[in-house]
């Protein structure tokens, strides 16, 4: 079967920040093009889409190695011992799979687990019923060996939620609980050479006294400052088949990533820089056989226009770009495009210009999973 897609570009200018450092604080960057450019990594920006979709739809999933934890921590608000309630948090570790999931010191898991957050909730439950069991096997340790049912816990475990539909989850120490994700998010990367650039502050002590001189902190940051190619695609296809052809739901999922894929902004550093723009243009397609990103129009590094700025010549390069696709495909397999953005005249290469982002999503959408289908499954 083809699979259709729903692919989201922007050109995003996003002043003085630090969206996204290195492992030295710097901002990431990419050499492409034979240019420096400041990047801001997939998951970065993933992490707050991610957030704000859970949160439009009122299902949260974490990613955690606290399963454990989390686990003695509600048993001991319902008044069990501590040394009981530990031993109870490391037996739904234990009695996951017929190994049983790693355990580090302190507790943790040692893969990094997805799962709906009132799974805790779950496996606190089936700690209950089993309380004779743990009491029995209390001081055991491994000896005990697995005392809670290894069906339910991995039951628990192997739950989904929209977001983990949508973003995929992999989990190979539990056999059936991948998730292929359906969305693709690349990193963002400036459309024109960019490099970081360092800040010399100081924080000044309110109480020393009037003759002493200086500050109480001071130090260097780096920042930077540019304008951001962005690219995701969504297989709608994969995504209906998560939501088990839930068409309704895919609509609401679907609509809320791609309103957060414009909307949503990495948090880091955003009290010293509130870096609070959103796209100047985003270009939406819907197309059969494979997504189609437009991060080449901006491998020749894109200059500033006679007024100094990137951000126009961005949108003349990406619209420009995308004509000479549709050239090459003949627009085949294109079931829908069109653009939103600052410019007042429409950029005829990228379909047709909607007057808002709302109207341009909810356009995208309908094409991609039509509104007389919503009530189907």
């Amino acid at each position: 079967m083809t699979s259709l897609y729903l692919d989201l570009s922007a050109i995003q200018s996003v002043p003085a920040s630090n969206l996204n450092r290195d492992d030295l604080g710097s901002p990431k960057s990419v050499r492409y093009g034979n240019a420096n450019r400041i990047r801001v990594s997939s998951q970065s920006w993933k992490r707050v889409m991610r957030h704000g979709v859970e949160e439009d739809l009122g299902e949260k999933a974490a990613r955690t190695r606290l399963v454990p934890a989390k686990v003695r921590a509600a048993l001991i608000s319902r008044k069990w011992p501590a040394d009981l309630a530990e031993f109870a948090g490391t037996q739904v570790a234990m009695s996951a799979t017929k190994k049983g999931l790693g355990l580090e010191s302190g507790g943790h898991t040692s893969i990094l687990l997805f799962l709906p957050e009132a799974g805790i909730d779950d496996l606190t439950t089936i700690c209950v019923e089993y309380r004779e069991a743990l009491e029995a096997g209390l001081g055991k340790g491994k000896k005990a060996g697995a005392l809670l049912p290894s069906d339910r816990i991995e039951a628990v475990l192997k739950k989904r939620t929209a977001s983990i539909s949508l973003l995929g989850r992999m989990l190979a120490e539990l056999p059936g609980a991948n998730v292929d994700g359906a969305a693709q998010v690349a990193h963002a990367f400036t459309t024109h050479a960019s490099e970081p650039q360092r800040d010399y502050f100081t924080a000044v002590d309110d109480w020393v006294g009037e003759a002493d001189s200086g500050s109480g902190h001071l130090n260097t940051a780096e920042f930077s400052a540019g304008v951001f190619y962005r690219f995701a695609s969504v297989n709608v296809t994969d995504l209906l088949t998560n939501l088990e052809g839930d068409t309704k739901a895919a609509r609401t999922v679907l609509s809320s990533f791609a309103d957060h894929f414009l909307m949503s902004l990495p948090q880091a550093k955003r009290n010293s820089t509130a870096p609070h723009t959103i796209p100047d243009l985003a270009y939406l397609a819907v197309r059969s056989h494979r997504p189609m990103s437009l991060a080449a129009a901006f491998e020749t590094p894109v200059t500033a226009d006679r007024a100094g700025g990137f951000s126009r010549p961005s949108r003349m390069a990406l619209a420009d770009y995308a004509g000479h696709l549709h050239r090459l495909t003949g627009n085949r397999r294109r079931i829908f495009h069109g653009h939103a953005g600052v410019d007042r005249e429409p950029h005829d290469n990228m379909g047709h210009a909607h007057g808002s982002y709302d109207e341009l999503l909810s356009a995208a959408v309908d094409a991609a999973l039509p509104e007389t289908e919503a009530g189907s499954r």
